[in-house]
Parts: structure tokens; sequence; C-alpha cells
């Protein structure tokens, strides 16, 4: 399977303003492993950024003046992520930038192009509900060393979500089992649910004590709503 992790930065937040895509980086996976091939342009967006994104990426109008225009580079990118499984932090995002550019140069859309499209956005919602998701949390919530993060940056940022997706998606290729067992390990089952013998260990009378006075200082703390007591009541 060949994966496609991919981030972009742009002068703003909505390219129905006129907002363009500045950088872009793709790093692949091949059956869940960095392969350490990427593609990773800056682009000159014809236009200056806004200062709510110039604070986030840093890229500035003046850096990006000699950089190649989309359309320079956007057969090199396509030709890298060609078939592939795109995998976005907030995709929509993403996508809609990426589908704007690609609409000036009278191109098709990105799922044209790459027809699977995954979103770890709504996947670390599922995960962590109620909980922060942004790159940043993910790699805290996975100990992923982000420390060099001062600035968004499509590179870096794609390199980073490939660890985040590959926590957050590990063990995942181990859940694929048989339904039906064998009879052989059917048998195996059974011979040994009649042969186990189960050890019971009663709790001594200090143990029987510290337990009572557990109970006793949950049941102050919870104003009487020991749960405990109340199953053991029934």
């Amino acid at each position: 399977m060949r994966q496609i992790i991919l981030d972009t930065e742009t002068t703003g937040l909505d390219p129905k303003l006129g907002h363009r895509v500045i950088e872009v980086a793709a790093v692949e996976l091949v059956d869940r492993r960095l392969t350490g091939n990427h593609f990773h342009r800056y682009i000159n967006p014809g236009r200056a950024s806004d200062e709510g994104a110039l604070q986030v990426h840093g890229l500035s109008e003046e850096f990006l003046r000699d950089k190649p225009k989309f359309s320079e580079i956007v057969n090199e990118f396509l030709d890298f992520v060609r078939g592939a499984e795109l995998i976005i932090h907030n995709a929509p995002f993403d996508a809609a930038f990426l589908n704007c550019e690609f609409d000036l140069l009278d191109l098709k859309s990105i799922t044209e192009y790459c027809p699977e499209i995954m979103d770890t956005l709504p996947m670390a919602r599922n995960l962590h509900p109620g909980k922060r998701n942004s790159l940043d949390a993910l790699c805290e919530r996975y100990q992923i060393d982000n420390s060099t993060r001062t600035l968004h940056g499509a590179l870096l940022d794609a390199n980073l979500l490939a660890e985040v997706y590959l926590a957050m998606t590990r063990g995942q290729e181990s859940l694929i089992m048989d339904i039906e067992p064998t009879p052989q390990a059917a048998a195996a089952t059974r011979y040994a649910a009649a042969t186990l013998e189960l050890l019971v260990i009663a709790a001594s009378v200090e143990e029987l004590m510290e337990h009572e006075m557990q109970l006793v200082d949950i049941d102050k703390a919870s104003n009487g709503a020991c749960v405990w007591r109340k199953l053991t009541a029934v």
C-alpha cells in the first residue's frame, strides 16, 4: 500500500478570497514504512500573506519572490502523489486550496488523481473525544518530539503527521483474525477449560480491615455515593 502524508502552507484561510498555496510537502509511506522519498516545494503565490498566516509559517513575500509558481511544479507534484492514498490533517482545508490551484490551471480536482483521502483530524477526535487534537497536541499525546516546530512548515508537519498517523493506527494490522476457529483450536480450548483449576486466595483479616477503611474514606469524599457499598448491599 502506498500512502502520501500531505501538508500545505497558505497565504490565508480561504481560497475563495484569493489566498494561495505557498508551500507543499508530501512524504511517502509504503506498507506503513517511511521510505525516505518526499516532495517539497516553496511556491511564489504572487501576493502577500495575511498577517495572521505570516505569524504561523513565517514565509515572507520577499522569501517567496524567486520561488517557482504553482504552474511550474504541478506536474512534478502530481507525478509524485498520483494513485496514492492521501493522509491529511484537516483534509478539507488542504484539498480546497489544491483544488483552487488546479482550477486556475484547468486541471481536475485532487480526487481525480488520488481517489482516497484519509482525514486524521476526525480520526483523532474519535479516538480522543473532548480533547485537543491539533498536531502539537497529538505529538505530545503520542510522545513524538516536535521541539523544532517553532513555526509551521509543510515538510516538518508532514513528517510529524506521518509519525502521529502510525502511532494512532498501530496494531490495526494485527486485528485481522479468523472468525471461525479451526477444529484443532476449538478442541484445545475445550480441553484447557475442562482441566483448568482456579486458585482462590482469600483476603486476610488485615487486608479486609484496610479495604473497609478505604471504603469509609471514599464514602466521606463522595457524600455517601460509594458505588462499592451500593453493590455489596444488593
